[in-house]
């Protein structure tokens, strides 16, 4: 594998990513992706969304607005706990994140002069509407998953779904991080993959049914099996569990799948760093943007009972206590006002066989596609010596290769061999499930490094035999072996051959 400054070079030099805007100097960790890179992140998208959307019988898809009405992000508690605690250093002027200092100097200058923390919200503020007076204040989100929750009961009814069911997301999101960096480890404007996968509660569950801690750990599994099934090797992966000091206000348990991000740290526990978090959000979620909960005055959280929960004051972010609405005792919910006095909907959902409306829990596979595409590009990077030369592979996954297959004539100036070659990428092109590329702007073994750099898997080569017996050769981009195979079938040939790998 290698370390994240050889795969930031190969990036820029290969086009799989570009500072943004460099022309005017870039943007603090804003990357745009080139040609290949567009290519690879796709197809980790496409291959994420094939496992957990399409190879299910549990899963729905979701595309929600990056702008929603600010209420969302209130309720959340975002507006009031969404923030790391930031220090400056007084002598070089430098903002760190006070919670990932490792002693009380600056890691830029040494100086140990520095602020006390405070918070820093990590939202980026907009503005909706042509006047600027505060009414129509709004956010970028800074996640996907509200974008699920305030939405559960309109896929819910749409879809006539029944508990255990999912909701799938992939899309932008937005946080004006501190201290953003290591390439696109860590951005400011990246993508997310998010589950948000609804659960029975435990008190009506029946006899042989999963709860919501089996489901936890289920997800745990079939994530890591996602990364190893696509050639990630399993030593650079890990399980960690986050210690109860961790987690977020509304987690029962987390469990972050971490990857060797920084293998040249001289420590082990240092090298690793958060691939995906899957986290078992029980019902905080939808009892928040729901109509139905009502405030328990006077209790402190450590004192709520068997049917009361725990929420976030949407102004103080503090801990708070509240309970279901008992219908048609007005008087009581009149001591009791409503934990979300915005709320329009009634965020249950009924369950027929206990007749029953309850909250489901929920556990969150989450990922990001910047840090899967890192990974993925790590972990496949290979170097070794072929014959005193240097030669660079990108082992990547036939499903994760931005090019499928590369065409090669052997002789540019020979019209037959060139019409035969292009030909027969036009062929390859149009079957829809393959990228195929033309290439004869160099010798034939310069073609091949060109495409085992940015990981083909397989080279076809055009040559002067081709035009007489009707065959190409095909050249494995790990083994480097050779086969002629016929043109008639190629797209056959070439589809089996990339499925097999």
């Amino acid at each position: 594998m290698a370390d994240i400054e050889t795969i930031t070079s190969l990036a820029k030099r290969r086009g799989f990513a570009f500072q943004s805007s460099d022309i005017y100097g870039g943007l603090g960790s804003v990357w745009d992706y080139g040609p290949l890179g567009v290519e690879l992140v796709n197809n980790v998208k496409r291959a994420w969304w094939r496992s957990v959307v399409y190879e299910r019988d549990d899963m729905a898809g979701l595309d929600a607005g990056i702008l929603m009405n600010r209420l969302v992000w209130r309720y959340s508690g975002h507006e009031a706990t969404f923030s790391d605690p930031m220090v400056d250093c007084r002598e070089c002027q430098s903002r760190l994140r006070a919670d990932k200092l490792e002693s009380d100097k600056c890691p830029v200058c040494g100086s140990v002069n520095l602020t006390e923390p405070r918070k820093f919200n990590l939202m980026f503020r907009t503005t909706v509407g042509p006047v600027d007076d505060g009414s129509g204040l709004a956010y970028l989100r800074p996640e996907t998953a509200q974008g699920i929750f305030v939405n559960f009961k309109n896929v819910l009814d749409s879809t006539n779904r029944k508990l255990p069911f999912g909701i799938a997301q992939i899309g932008k999101a937005f946080r004006n991080e501190i201290t953003p960096g290591n390439f696109i480890f860590r951005t400011r404007e990246f993508e997310q993959m998010e589950i948000e996968f609804f659960v029975k509660p435990p008190h009506i569950l029946k006899a042989g049914e999963m709860n919501d801690e089996e489901w936890h750990d289920k997800w745990i599994e079939d994530r890591f099996n996602w990364y190893v099934g696509l050639g990630m090797r399993a030593e650079n992966l890990r399980k960690y569990e986050q210690p109860k000091a961790e987690l977020a206000h509304y987690a029962k348990r987390t469990v972050d799948l971490q990857y060797r991000f920084f293998p040249d740290r001289d420590e082990e526990d240092k090298q690793f760093d958060e691939l995906e978090g899957i986290a078992n959000r029980t019902a905080f979620d939808t009892m928040s943007h729901s109509k139905k909960l009502v405030r328990v005055n006077g209790k402190a959280p450590e004192d709520a009972g068997a049917d009361e929960y725990i929420l976030v004051d949407p102004e103080t972010g503090a801990k708070v206590v509240a309970r279901i609405k008992a219908d048609g005792k007005k008087s009581k919910d009149e001591e009791e006002p409503r934990h979300n006095p915005d709320s329009t909907a009634d965020m249950t959902y009924f369950d027929h066989e206990s007749n029953q409306h309850v909250f489901p829990y929920v556990i969150e596979p989450s990922a990001g596609v910047a840090r899967s595409v890192l990974a993925f590009l790590m972990d496949a990077y290979h170097e070794e010596m072929v014959k005193d030369d240097k030669r660079v592979v990108l082992k990547l996954h036939p499903d994760l290769a931005p090019i499928k297959v590369a065409v090669l004539p052997l002789a540019k100036n020979k019209e037959g061999i060139v019409s035969l070659a292009k030909a027969i990428k036009t062929r390859l092109q149009r079957t829809g499930s393959m990228r195929a590329v033309y290439d004869d702007t160099a010798a034939i073994g310069k073609l091949y490094r060109r495409q085992d750099e940015v990981g083909t898997p397989f080279c076809l080569t055009v040559d002067h035999l081709s035009l007489e017996d009707n065959q190409v050769t095909v050249r494995d981009r790990d083994t480097m072996e050779q086969e002629r195979v016929g043109i008639a079938d190629i797209e056959t040939t070439i589809a089996k051959k990339l499925a097999s790998r």
